[in-house]
């Protein structure tokens, strides 16, 4: 297979044949004439081609800072979309595909829809590939990664966060209800919580909270304790990025809800347990979660997840989805084989340059409810997205050892303490503690594709 030809419809683990979903941006013998797109291990290969807002690093203490603009992250680089539109040839229908993303408004971009999000990725895979009669340039549009600021992709005006991980709510249930560890609505509604927008950012320094926890003098009469949380926590979640809004009053069909996400990157749900236990009831997640969330700077296309699509059909002992959640697509392709991984170093760690421990390994396709689905009914009462709201799936958990997606899973509420290089033990995170979550996508005839990474440390 050459780079330009056709590709080989690929299938889902089930067999069922998914042509509509590959097309040679997914071709797995295309290479690019960036070098380092092309190693195995690069999680920004020409199959993948993410979007994210950054700008150069301003270089020295007088450097003027550039205006933000739109990037593709391509092996080592990011492909700066405001020079290659003003200094590049293009075809007649891309070059308004490029005007908001050289000016850094992508979220102007993504309210475009489908049809120009494939157009523009097209563009972008032909304009990189090897031998591409607009590589030189491109060429000059190049930045290294390491010298690109990011930023939020784009605004984000509300932010809903999703309970999707069957595992996690089991794992979660039993600590507090052993013998009934999952409520009678969880495998027949999407359960969410509304979440505070304005406290999402990229990661860096996170602030351990302080707030009301539960004291002893409580069961007494007395009062609760004001003060930093002790049993700090992070949440291995995805974040799905809407691309197109609804009307009030329209709820969206799930025929058309993939439509409507424009795509997918890593997110950190940090929470405050002790704060959350004592102030969840009857309301849910408030200030123990509002505190701070991190998401990662590129958002991965659905078009780029297309060889990763599998069924999402449950065992027939098991409830089915109303048929508002439910369609032939969804079963059929509606789940992404994603693998997470989140990473801890303490700060003695660094100062012995011991390196991030991996503490579990989790998979997106263990959700109990796909993307679709969580659209579908966010907007089934006639709820209206916006473009750039964000959907966090939830705590992604697997069913076994070691892939709990968060310390209160893997401590099991605190009783048992993890063991780290250098003798130290955790089972909620202290001051200094580096969580990293990463994420990448794998199968035999297709090309590796990853997330990057989202990094937050504590501070006290």
């Amino acid at each position: 297979m050459t780079a330009n030809s056709p590709t080989t419809p690929m299938t889902a683990a089930n067999g069922v044949p998914n042509p509509d979903l590959i097309d040679a941006t997914h071709d797995p013998h295309r290479r690019s004439w960036v070098e380092s797109a092309n190693m195995a291990d690069s999680d920004f290969p020409i199959q993948n081609l993410p979007l994210g807002r950054f700008r150069r690093r301003a270089r020295g203490a007088g450097g003027v800072a550039e205006p933000w603009r739109a990037g593709v992250a391509i092996g080592n680089y990011v492909l700066d979309l405001r020079l290659a539109a003003a200094q590049c040839p293009w075809p007649e229908d891309v070059q308004p595909l490029l005007e908001p993303l050289a000016e850094g408004d992508l979220a102007a971009f993504m309210a475009l829809g489908r049809p120009a999000w494939k157009r523009l990725r097209a563009a972008l895979s032909e304009a990189l590939t090897l031998d591409s009669d607009q590589g030189p340039f491109l060429e000059l549009c190049l930045c290294p990664i390491g010298d690109a600021e990011m930023s939020l992709p784009c605004r984000i005006g509300d932010y809903t966060d999703f309970y999707a991980g069957i595992h996690h709510a089991l794992a979660v249930g039993k600590l507090m209800r052993p013998d009934n560890p999952l409520l009678p609505n969880y495998k027949w509604v999407p359960i969410g919580y509304h979440g505070r927008a304005s406290s999402i950012g990229l990661g860096g320094q996170v602030r351990r909270p302080q707030g009301q926890t539960r004291s002893s003098a409580v069961e007494s009469g007395g009062p609760p304790h004001f003060g930093p949380s002790q049993r700090l926590d992070y949440e291995l979640e995805l974040g799905l990025w809407v691309g197109v809004g609804n009307e009030l009053g329209t709820p969206v069909p799930m025929a058309k809800a993939e439509d409507h996400l424009f795509g997918i990157g890593l997110l950190n749900d940090w929470s405050a347990r002790d704060i959350q236990g004592w102030e969840y009831q009857p309301l849910g997640p408030f200030l123990a979660k509002s505190f701070a969330t991190s998401v990662s700077p590129w958002i991965v296309s659905f078009e780029a997840l297309a060889p990763f699509r599998r069924p999402a059909v449950r065992a027939a002992t098991e409830p089915q989805p109303l048929p508002y959640l439910d369609s032939p697509f969804n079963r059929a392709h509606g789940a992404v084989d994603i693998h997470l991984a989140v990473f801890l170093q303490t700060a003695a760690m660094r100062k012995a340059r011991i390196p991030p421990v991996q503490l579990s390994h989790s998979n997106a396709i263990d959700a109990w409810w796909t993307p679709a689905q969580l659209l579908a009914h966010h907007t089934s009462n006639g709820c209206n997205l916006a473009t750039g709201d964000l959907l966090g799936t939830g705590t992604l958990s697997g069913p076994g050892p070691g892939q709990g997606g968060s310390l209160l899973e893997l401590s099991a509420g605190g009783k048992f303490a993890i063991e780290l290089p250098g003798g130290e033990t955790r089972t909620f995170l202290q001051d200094g503690d580096t969580v990293i979550l990463r994420a990448f996508c794998e199968t035999p005839g297709a090309v590796r594709i990853g997330f990057g990474e989202v990094v937050g440390t504590v501070v006290g």
